[in-house]
């Protein structure tokens, strides 16, 4: 066991004891891999588990203990997947809270007790540190949380920790390999332990996936909520840019940067999402969601949705991959079979014509939002400023680049401020092609309710030698342009599972989430992994 492997273990042992927990002895290996109980929560709802609290079969505390449980027996031990980076040690303490409030008071609705997790990007001031996985920020802790941890803890959510990630986001090189943080190691795709949970929601994804908890958070600026979602098998939204506030949040850009939610049924990830929205003046962005957000989304959710409904395929993110390919075509047969209309092809006409422009944001507002961020740490912050943070990896680079570097980070640095014309055009670019003459043109054009594609390809083997090598996947367009997208799984390539994605104009959850709904319910894809050390031959 190396340094690593023995301080992420006591850590989580050591928190889960604070509980009482009584907690499995180390898992022994097999040659079906690491053995893992049964769990008796396995695949719960949000709704299930509030059933159980009401009846009294469950407490916000025995959820709390059972969960925690789990992520000692599968994250520190066993199969090891290094999903958590960071346990709450006031989790019980808030439980029994909870607990007490739903006897005298009854529950805030219908998150309260329900235990949660979120990544490590996002503030909470607690004893919890927010780090976006790097060591120069190891201790971080911010003056106040962020928007999303403080709405969460105003439905009466137990926060149980936090998930590992892609380190900064996966935008500190070129050539990465997702999953992966200096202060977390390297996260795990429980379908296949030696397949990548895909980034930068890598903890998130996974967690959610092993049933570590039930519903978690997740953020993206490009594909960081869709692509773990789908390779890990799970339901995840990214919202419409502006329908959740970034407030708190380690940024990359403001342009695209959204939070969200991730879960194992839309369901669950439409009562997240509701949870989540709302005006914030620290982040003028929401402002626009005014009138156009709803505190129940599970209104719209509709088991006969794609009766009627025109769904356009956007046939050039096909033909990557063929089994994939095979996949979908299933999927277009079967909503053509729940009474959906689909225009095929229906491609943005501006696909393939972005060039670099979306990179070229994304670098100088990386700068910019980041040290913005940084700011708002105050005089203690471990470190104050991009250059800063460079500089550490440089000095510390036996533990933060033992495998790739940061040639990202030194781009975003050597960029000027957001007053430049080159960031200025670039933007124009994005916005113009992404939306009026990409998403909503097409949409126009065909009258869609929707536009539908492969989210990605099933999870590579993970190679810290030359990194990523997936096989790309259909974020873009609605990453740049900041509409929403929905990401339901669709069934597995050899054992591996790969989701489809719904997309669509801005601030159109409640039709994407009834058209992700109503094909949930008709094909159920959705399995549990089983922790394989790798797909059998």
């Amino acid at each position: 066991m190396n340094r690593r492997d023995f301080l992420h273990v006591t850590a989580l042992g050591g928190a889960a004891a604070l509980t009482g927990t009584a907690l499995s002895k180390p898992i022994g290996q097999s040659i079906h891999g690491p053995r893992v109980r049964s769990f008796e929560l396995e695949e719960s709802t949000i709704p299930q588990l509030q059933s159980a609290m009401r009846s009294g079969k469950f407490s916000a505390i025995s959820l709390t203990k059972k969960y925690l449980a789990r992520i000692h027996e599968v994250d520190a031990q066993g199969p090891k997947l290094r999903a958590v980076i960071e346990l709450n040690p006031d989790a019980i303490a808030i439980a029994r809270a909870l607990d007490r409030e739903r006897a005298t008071k009854g529950p805030r609705g219908p998150l309260h007790g329900v235990p949660v997790l979120i990544k490590d990007n996002l503030d909470t001031h607690d004893r919890m540190s927010t780090t976006a996985g790097s060591l120069a920020l190891a201790g971080s802790i911010p003056p106040r949380d962020s928007f999303v941890a403080q709405k969460l803890r105003q439905a009466g959510a137990v926060i149980l920790g936090k998930t590992n990630l892609s380190e900064w986001a996966n935008f500190r090189s070129s050539h990465s390999t997702s999953g992966w943080s200096g202060r977390g190691g390297l996260t795990r795709n429980p379908y296949s332990l030696d397949r990548n949970p895909s980034g930068s929601s890598s903890g998130s994804g996974a967690a959610v996936s092993a049933n570590l908890c039930a519903v978690a958070i997740g953020t993206e600026t490009d594909g960081s909520i869709l692509s773990p979602s789908s390779v890990n098998g799970i339901v995840g939204i990214k919202p419409t840019v502006g329908l959740v506030s970034r407030a708190g949040i380690i940024p990359i850009a403001h342009s695209q940067d959204t939070a969200g939610p991730m879960a194992r049924t839309v369901t669950d990830a439409a009562i997240l999402l509701g949870v989540l929205t709302g005006e914030d003046s620290r982040d003028p962005t929401t402002t626009e969601s005014a009138g156009k957000t709803h505190p129940d989304y599970i209104s719209f959710l509709d088991a006969n949705g794609l009766r009627g409904a025109r769904l356009g395929v956007a046939r050039k993110f096909f033909g990557r991959h063929e089994a994939v390919d095979k996949l979908m075509e299933t999927a277009i047969a079967d909503m053509k079979h729940l009474g959906a209309e689909v225009i095929d092809p229906a491609d943005l006409p501006t696909h393939g014509k972005f060039g670099g422009a979306e990179t070229d944001v994304l670098l100088y507002e990386f700068k910019a939002d980041l040290n913005a961020y940084l700011a708002t740490l105050g005089p203690s912050a471990p470190v104050r400023t991009l250059e800063q943070i460079i500089e550490f990896n440089e000095r510390c680079k036996d533990k933060e680049m033992p495998y790739f570097g940061q040639d990202m980070m030194i781009k975003a640095q050597a960029k000027g401020p957001l007053t430049e014309k080159v960031y200025l055009d670039a933007r124009d670019k994005c916005r113009r092609l992404s939306r009026d003459e990409g998403i909503d043109a097409i949409m126009n054009q065909h009258h869609l309710d929707a536009l539908i594609a492969p989210t990605t390809g099933p999870a590579h083997v993970t190679d810290l030698a030359y990194g990523d090598r997936g096989i790309g996947g259909s974020t873009s367009a609605a990453a740049m342009a900041g509409y929403p997208s929905i990401t339901v799984p669709a069934g597995f390539v050899a054992g591996l599972p790969v989701g489809l994605s719904f997309f669509g104009r801005a601030y159109s959850e409640p039709v994407l989430l009834k058209l992700a709904f109503a094909f949930e319910q008709a094909t159920k894809h959705r399995q549990p992994p089983r922790f394989l050390p790798s797909l059998p031959v």
